[in-house]
C-alpha cells in the first residue's frame, strides 16, 4: 500500500464510523473508482483500532465514572444514572451480536453487491431524515430504559447489512424514541465501543491463525490516522449536531446511493 491509499482509506475509516453515513459503500465506492486492490485484513483491523482507540479517548472520563459505578452496581447494588447507562451498552450490544453469530456468513455472502448498499443507503437515509424532522427531542441518554435499549440494540442489528450505518441506525432509533440529537448521537457512539471492539476481536484472531507478511508501518499509520479523524469527528459532529441537524447527511447519503446505483446498472 502507498501512502495515499493509507491516507484515503484509514480518514474514510475514521470519519465514516461516527458520521450517519455508510462506511461500506465508501469502501466500496473509493477503491472502485481509484482502482485499487483490496487492503486486506491486517489493515481493517488496524484502522478499526484506530476508531475504537479515539472513541474511549473521548469519552475517558465518562467512561471511568461508568466503569465505577457498573462495579458498585454489583458489589454494593447501588443503581446510579452511570450504572444504569453502562448496563444499557452492555445489553444493547447482544442483538448485534447473535445476528452477526448467527447470520454473519449469510449477509456476507449475499447482501454485499453494490445494489443492496445503494439500496440500504437511500432507504435509510429517508428514514433518518423523518425521525430527525418528527422527534421530540426532549430526553438524553441518561434516561433511556430497557424498551429503549431493546430497539435501539435491535436497529444496531440492522447495521450488519451493508449500507445501512450502524451510527445512522442507531441515532435513527434513539431519535424516534425521543432523545435529543446530542443524546443520541452519545449513546450511539458509546454502542460502537463494544461493537467495534467483537468483530476486532474476531479480525485478530483470524489474522493471528495466518502466515501473510505484515507491512507495520502501513498498520501504525492507518490506526493513527484512523483514531485522529475519528476524534475530530466526534468531538465537531457533537460540537454542530444541535445546530445543523441531520438533513445535510441525508443529502449526502441519497447523493452517494445513486452514484453506487448508477454503478450497479
Amino acid at each position: 500500500m502507498d501512502f495515499i491509499q493509507i491516507l484515503v482509506l484509514a480518514l474514510l475509516q475514521g470519519l465514516t464510523e461516527f458520521l450517519p453515513v455508510s462506511s461500506s459503500a465508501h469502501l466500496i465506492l473509493v477503491p472502485y473508482l481509484l482502482g485499487w486492490e483490496d487492503q486486506g485484513l491486517a489493515f481493517d483491523l488496524a484502522v478499526h483500532i484506530g476508531t475504537l482507540t479515539a472513541v474511549v479517548f473521548y469519552f475517558r472520563a465518562e467512561l471511568q465514572i461508568m466503569v465505577r459505578d457498573w462495579v458498585r452496581s454489583i458489589t454494593h447494588r447501588e443503581m446510579t444514572q452511570d450504572a444504569k447507562l453502562f448496563w444499557a451498552v452492555g445489553f444493547g450490544t447482544i442483538p448485534v451480536g447473535l445476528v452477526g453469530l448467527f447470520f454473519g456468513d449469510f449477509i456476507e455472502e449475499n447482501l454485499r453487491s453494490t445494489l443492496v448498499i445503494a439500496a440500504t443507503t437511500i432507504i435509510f437515509g429517508f428514514v433518518l431524515l423523518i425521525a430527525d424532522k418528527t422527534a421530540l427531542r426532549k430526553r438524553d441518554e441518561y434516561s433511556i430504559n430497557w424498551v429503549d435499549v431493546l430497539i435501539i440494540g435491535c436497529s444496531q442489528a440492522l447495521a450488519l447489512i451493508p449500507g445501512t450505518s450502524r451510527s445512522g441506525i442507531t441515532i435513527t432509533a434513539a431519535l424516534i424514541l425521543g432523545l435529543t440529537r446530542e443524546g443520541a448521537a452519545r449513546f450511539s457512539f458509546l454502542l460502537s465501543i463494544p461493537a467495534i471492539l467483537l468483530p476486532g476481536g474476531m479480525k485478530a484472531i483470524e489474522l493471528a491463525g495466518g502466515d501473510s507478511a505484515v507491512d507495520w508501518m502501513a498498520l501504525f499509520l492507518g490506526a493513527l490516522l484512523s483514531g485522529i479523524s475519528a476524534y475530530l469527528c466526534i468531538h465537531f459532529f457533537l460540537k454542530l449536531l444541535e445546530k445543523m441537524g441531520m438533513t445535510p447527511f441525508v443529502i449526502y447519503r441519497l447523493f452517494l446511493g445513486a452514484v453506487l446505483l448508477f454503478l450497479a446498472t
